[in-house]
């Protein structure tokens, strides 16, 4: 058969094919990958949510959001008082905070949106607010005239429970990554030390028990190492432990405070707060060793209490 003949035999069985309602119509996949490249996947985005003083007097504090490299700050909150304490949840997408904007006494626990502020609901009075890592629980701190101590809901503010701790001084609770237990600092006489529970208030156990303050507990993704504040060194300085409270590692060393803080998603860095640069900003470092320091804020007053998260697609 010649060159002509095979053409005007393949054209022919085309235009069968094409005038036929039923005849299948076959596309190769080389074809669809070079006429029609897939789109480009979305990657999860992380955010550091924080609380800071920068627009106004202080004590007058609202809540920001900011990319992990300091930059896009968004301001998330505008109330005539006291926001602070932002934990952000685990898909990234609401942020748990303290409030004073309504209530007799300080605080009262709100939700909203990371992204700008929206949807604000207040859940129950407590402060210090942290979510289970499926983000279906709230553990937070409440005292005053409702009763003392650590307590526990579910993320619309329903079913609150009291983990039968019951001094104004257990505080800062935060979740293991597996939702079984909840680590907190409690104030014993003079010193303030960090202790775990299993996530039903039994089983308390100490993991510091110096003669000095030690605090802000902040559990790190896989479960194995928390890392806290202590200023056993007078000054407070940043220490990284093993989960059962063995294993403590210094991870920052200067005459500054160090405190505060709070692990990247991914457990290779650690966001915290330092006076090494005349008031209190925003850092990142290494969570391993504390090398590589980047001073991300740089707002003339307070800004602190960071909280990392991953948004979720």
């Amino acid at each position: 058969m010649s060159h002509e003949t095979l053409l005007l035999a393949v054209g022919a069985l085309v235009l069968v094919g094409c005038d036929s309602p039923t005849a299948p119509v076959t596309v190769q996949p080389e074809a669809m990958v070079l006429g029609f490249p897939p789109p480009p996947r979305l990657q999860p985005q992380q955010r550091i949510v924080f609380t800071s003083d920068r627009a106004g007097a202080p004590g007058y504090d609202e809540i920001y959001a900011m990319n992990p490299d300091g930059g896009g700050v968004v301001r998330l909150t505008n109330s005539p008082g006291y926001d602070a304490e932002p934990a952000i949840s685990p898909d990234g997408r609401k942020v748990a905070f303290a409030s004073f904007r309504n209530e007799s006494y300080c605080c009262g626990v709100y939700v909203m949106s990371s992204t700008d502020g929206s949807g604000v609901a207040r859940l129950t009075s407590g402060r210090a607010p942290a979510w289970s890592r499926d983000g279906s629980k709230i553990a937070f701190t409440r005292d005053g005239l409702q009763g003392s101590g650590i307590y526990v809901m579910n993320a619309d503010g329903s079913g609150i429970v009291h983990l039968g701790t019951t001094t104004t001084a257990d505080n800062q609770p935060t979740w293991s990554p597996d939702g079984s237990k909840i680590a907190f600092t409690r104030g014993h006489g003079s010193f303030h030390d960090v202790y775990v529970m299993n996530a039903d208030g039994s089983g308390v156990v100490a993991l510091t028990m110096d003669s000095a303050w030690a605090g802000d507990p902040a559990w790190s993704p896989d479960g194995s190492k928390i890392a806290f504040s202590s200023n056993r060194t007078w000054n407070s300085q940043i220490y990284v432990m093993n989960a059962d409270g063995s294993g403590r590692v210094r991870i920052t060393t200067n005459s500054f405070w160090d405190y505060d803080p709070t692990w990247s998603p991914d457990g290779t860095k650690l966001a915290f707060t330092s006076r090494r640069d005349g008031n209190d900003e925003i850092y990142v470092m290494s969570a391993a060793d504390g090398s590589g320091v980047v001073r991300l804020t740089f707002a003339p007053g307070f800004d602190g209490e960071a909280s990392w998260g991953r948004i979720s697609w």
